[in-house]
């Protein structure tokens, strides 16, 4: 296996740096305090959708730098210690770990200042309907499945995989599970998909899911996004307008979804704005890849190295892990500037990122 080269892992700057806390939350230069890490399994994946990376000659991280169960957890303990409440699996997918309910029930146990913590994930769903059963028992409690088409001819040609009936499959044995909220993501594209809006939140709707959409992000391994592509949050919430009546849910707080009922409630449909209506401000999340790489912005260019902490063997390694944690919120930025003329690309892509 060839690893991806990981680049660019700085340290806060040294001005900011001497004003870092040493104690309490995990609170960046701005006030935001961070809640939520999203944890990367695997950059593997079972799908090879075309705005995510290409079907062939994909550079898969080494296995040897892949965090161990024990690695992750690791890590999650001191997060926790320091106030994350929720841990969200994702990959790649992250059901092609096959140690994945044990990684689920080791992260169920801990306990942070306010008590248990969350364990949600985000999936294909292709692996559900075997593996659910074991991953409720283990503590899951949220779920994500993405599905961007329920069009047979679509979703082989935006997947390059022909597998459909088993994402759908793996959606009805979420539906039939009890875990709620249940979100349904799709990536709105145009040309692609921008027709089927309505239908995709009919299917939701009927198998007691939320259905959110994403504004296409530059976040593909072949840096060929163009914005040109994308379907922005006015368009999907003037096609869904055209259907139901959309009532604006107040106190949205740090969730990367704006939602609305559907003609007054309870079903509820969301909008994940990232370019035309970034919500930077009230961003709560890092993220932790699977090569052990802190990420405090998933359009970061930067990013804080745990590896040494956790293999070095020698020193106070929770300390060592919770420096870097505050390294990497303090030199959080106050936003990803997607709309400046200045913004680069991240090098990795969102496979290798983590959603």
């Amino acid at each position: 296996m060839t690893a991806v080269p990981v680049v660019l892992r700085s340290a806060a700057p040294a001005r900011a740096a001497a004003a870092m806390p040493v104690d309490g939350p995990l609170v960046d230069t701005h006030g935001r305090v961070h809640r939520d890490l999203r944890i990367s399994l695997t950059d593997r994946c079972s799908l090879r959708c075309t705005y995510c990376m290409p079907e062939q000659g994909n550079e898969w991280l080494a296995r040897s730098s892949i965090l161990s169960v024990d690695e992750i957890v690791e890590v999650a303990e001191v997060a926790a210690s320091l106030g994350i409440t929720t841990f969200r699996l994702t990959g790649g997918e992250p059901l092609l770990r096959t140690d994945i309910a044990e990684i689920v029930a080791r992260l169920a146990a801990l306990r942070g200042p306010d008590g248990p913590v969350e364990i949600a994930m985000t999936t294909n769903g292709i692996r559900l309907p075997e593996l659910l059963p074991d991953l409720v028992a283990a503590g899951l409690r949220r779920l994500n499945i993405s599905i961007d088409t329920i069009r047979r001819d679509r979703f082989a040609a935006l997947t390059r995989r022909d597998r459909l009936d088993d994402v759908l499959a793996g959606i009805a044995a979420a539906a039939a599970s009890g875990l709620r909220p249940l979100k349904l993501n799709a990536v709105a594209l145009r040309d692609v998909n921008d027709d089927e809006l309505v239908d995709l939140v009919a299917f939701a709707v009927e198998a007691g899911a939320e259905m959110r959409f994403i504004e296409q992000m530059p976040l593909d391994a072949g840096h060929t996004w163009d914005r040109a592509t994308m379907v922005p949050r006015e368009e999907i919430l003037a096609a869904l307008s055209r259907r139901w009546e959309l009532t604006p849910v107040p106190g949205r707080g740090g969730a990367p979804a704006e939602t609305w009922l559907l003609d007054g409630g309870p079903r509820r449909v969301g909008v994940i704005a990232s370019v035309t209506a970034p919500f930077c401000g009230a961003c709560d999340r890092l993220r932790l890849t699977a090569d052990g790489q802190l990420r405090n912005c998933l359009f970061s260019i930067a990013e804080y190295d745990l590896v040494p902490a956790l293999r070095s063997g020698t020193g106070p390694r929770a300390t060592a892990i919770e420096e870097r944690l505050r390294a990497c919120v303090w030199g959080k930025l106050p936003g990803h500037a997607i709309n400046d003329p200045s913004f680069l690309q991240p090098p990795r892509g969102m496979n290798a990122i983590g959603g």
